[in-house]
């Protein structure tokens, strides 16, 4: 067979599947049916089965990725994929109208866009081929889910033009396909997916993209986030545009100079959401014209050009069943009600948080109540109220137990506090959320070891508190269900590594009642070493700025209780850092501005601010002559052209370096 005759062959029918896979996934509007369609991918797939080395990533044939993956990676996104801002009623509309005009001028249109359930990802395209994929994370840094995000056919691997280009979307799972899915997993008898977002956040962190390939997951995209290959002037314009390179655009719905015709659309759309093949939880309002976006800016969250018109949560009336009592890591007693199962906001709820006593008695809720479910922010379900009017007698006031329902020991409620807490020593139901805690990210960040292995070493008698951790070995490890070799080895040396965290790391691990990072930050610069603490007095804690009379006394009972200085010895015999990592820094970017852009070799953008502030510099989102600095890695995008049409001082990596390093 003639290879050159094999390579003309497979090109056309690259581009004959990809313009029907627009017309059918894009447009919604096919040309052929399903029987030419499949003809012509299966003749491709005999080709490059014969000719292997004509593949390429953007063939259509690729949609599913080769082995499932290990792990996700982490991708820096060049341009922060930030959150809204968000509105829930017409007065904050115009709210919001008021500031864009107060320093754009009078002269303002708005976009209004549909607010998609789902899950916010950038895409990268380099010469017009489909490279990365990635999450919104924290908006700076997300996770790499190339591999998933090939399957989802409404996706191009290959764009019309060769540009490249950063663009950003919404992956959603459509109403139909969410039945379907829920349909065939009841059937099988696995759990259902709670709702359509939940089943497509599920579906785009599978390991193995086969699975993924399987749920029918879509996307809309909805903003170009860095192009040098166009130069546009609104967003409608860019619509248009991404919309040439063959992406399925968000809906617009209305183009309006007016806020009442947004507050109008907004209320009205309450209603019409319903008929849509797929969930929205709101509209979005964006400035249109891109000159006026860069003069409104950013906050250190928001971008300061659009809002978030939410909708209120939907209520629906059910029957409370019961009250029970949970029992968290800090020994915080929670009432639980459970009712009886009811659709609210496209999923299934059948228990809600009660909070506390006080909670209950305010809104005077009483097992076998009719109440009223909602989900504050469309998300948590909760008890809005009961009707008192429905009562027939036969309900009864729920009272909060006098000792712990999980060990019997005595519970009790501390002054000023609105919770009611365990104060056993040895609370079974807090021993496995502490040491979960401790070993989470923000305390000890011992990688690998999760909520599954931790219950594993309680079950098996290989720990009974957190300083056991540091006392496992290889071959205990090994000897869990599902636990190989090198996972064994990787969390022994992370294990080992978190050592040398520092007192303010070990203070947040300790789960004190009331401190958090923030706090433990500051008493461990204070104090210094952990038997400072230990022996100080309240008073001695109140010497601290931010540090009030509740967390002083908290930290005090804490380390009165002999079980936690038992657990302080027994992480001092092992090694653990119990001193505060002081770090003398000064002063040397006082008052200067920094805008950074790009990738930076070794920092994360995160890491890179940190070290700014940390010398008394602040870090701003957009470029202008009040700047002092623009710190440009890889890829920089814009701003880097703004500061150099503004004269604003660009510097690299090592210019940074050296900024920080001086006296």
């Amino acid at each position: 067979m003639d290879i050159q005759k094999v390579k003309e062959e497979v090109q056309k029918l690259r581009e004959k599947i990809r313009y029907h896979n627009y017309r059918y996934y894009v447009l919604d509007d096919p040309e052929i049916g399903d029987y030419e369609y499949d003809k012509m991918l299966n003749r491709l797939i005999e080709l490059e089965n014969k000719f292997p080395e004509l593949i390429t990533p953007d063939s259509p044939t690729q949609r599913v990725g080769g082995q499932p993956i290990k792990e996700f990676g982490t991708v820096q996104h060049v341009v922060p994929l930030l959150s809204l801002a968000n509105a829930f009623n017409d007065g904050e509309l115009k709210d919001f109208d008021r500031r864009v005009k107060n320093t754009v001028g009078r002269d303002v249109r708005y976009i209004i866009e549909p607010k998609i359930d789902g899950l916010s990802v950038a895409l990268e395209y380099e010469k017009g081929v489909f490279v990365r994929g990635a999450t919104r994370g924290d908006g700076f840094v997300g996770e790499d889910i190339t591999q998933n995000i090939r399957t989802i056919k409404s996706i191009p691997l290959k764009l019309n033009k060769p540009v490249d280009i950063i663009v950003r979307g919404e992956v959603f799972m459509p109403k139909k396909a969410f039945e379907k899915l829920n349909t065939e997993r009841a059937l099988a008898g696995q759990n259902l997916f709670a709702n359509p977002r939940n089943a497509a956040a599920g579906s785009l962190r599978q390991l193995d993209p086969k699975i993924t390939a399987t749920r029918d997951l879509d996307i809309f995209v909805f903003n170009i986030q860095q192009t040098r290959d166009v130069h546009l002037k609104s967003h409608m314009e860019s619509l248009e545009y991404l919309k040439e390179l063959g992406f399925k655009i968000i809906p617009a719905i209305l183009n309006t100079a007016s806020i009442e015709d947004m507050a109008k659309v907004c209320n009205d759309w309450q209603d019409k959401r319903h008929a849509l093949s797929f969930d929205i939880d709101g509209l979005v309002l964006k400035v249109d014209d891109l000159s006026q976006r860069e003069v409104l800016g950013f906050t250190a969250k928001n971008p300061r050009w659009a809002i978030a018109y939410k909708f209120p949560p939907e209520r629906q009336e059910t029957k409370i069943l019961d009250i029970i009592v949970q029992v968290g890591r800090t020994g915080v007693l929670t009432p639980t009600a459970v009712f009886e199962p009811v659709v609210v906001a496209g999923s299934t709820i059948s228990r809600a948080t009660l909070h506390n006593k006080d909670y209950i008695k305010q809104k005077d809720i009483r097992i076998g109540d009719i109440a009223i479910i909602q989900k504050a922010g469309d998300v948590i379900p909760e008890v809005y109220e009961v009707r008192k009017e429905k009562r027939t007698g036969d309900e009864k006031p729920f009272t909060m137990p006098n000792v712990c329902p999980i060990c019997g020991a005595k519970v009790v409620r501390l002054e000023g506090e609105a919770a009611s807490r365990c104060i056993g020593d040895a609370c079974p139901a807090q021993i496995s959320r502490l040491i979960i805690h401790f070993a989470s990210r923000d305390a000890m960040d011992i990688d690998g070891l999760g909520p599954a292995i931790i219950n594993q070493l309680l079950d098996n008698g290989l720990i009974h508190d957190a300083g056991d951790l540091y006392y496992i070995t290889h071959d205990q490890l090994k000897s869990l269900e599902r636990m190989g070799e090198k996972s064994a080895t990787n969390i022994i040396r992370a294990i080992d590594e978190s050592k040398g965290r520092g007192l303010d790391r070990l203070l947040f691990a300790l789960g004190i009642p009331l401190v958090g990072t923030r706090a433990a930050s500051l008493i461990a610069g204070y104090f210094g070493h952990i038997d400072n603490i230990i022996t100080a007095e309240a008073d001695d804690f109140l010497q601290i700025d931010e540090i009030g009379d509740k967390i002083a006394n908290s930290i005090v009972t804490f380390f009165r209780q002999p079980q936690n200085i038992a657990l302080v010895e027994k992480l001092r015999k092992a090694g653990v850092s119990l001193e505060y990592k002081r770090r003398e820094i000064g002063n040397a970017l006082e008052g200067m501005a920094f805008v950074l852009t790009g990738t930076l070799e070794n920092y994360t953008r995160e890491e890179a601010k940190q070290a700014i502030e940390e010398r008394g510099g602040r870090v701003v989102s957009s470029v202008s002559k009040k700047v002092d600095c623009v710190l440009a890695g890889e890829k920089a995008g814009s701003k880097l052209q703004k500061a150099k049409d503004l004269g604003v001082k660009i510097i690299d990596e090592e210019e940074f370096n050296a900024l920080l390093n001086r006296s």
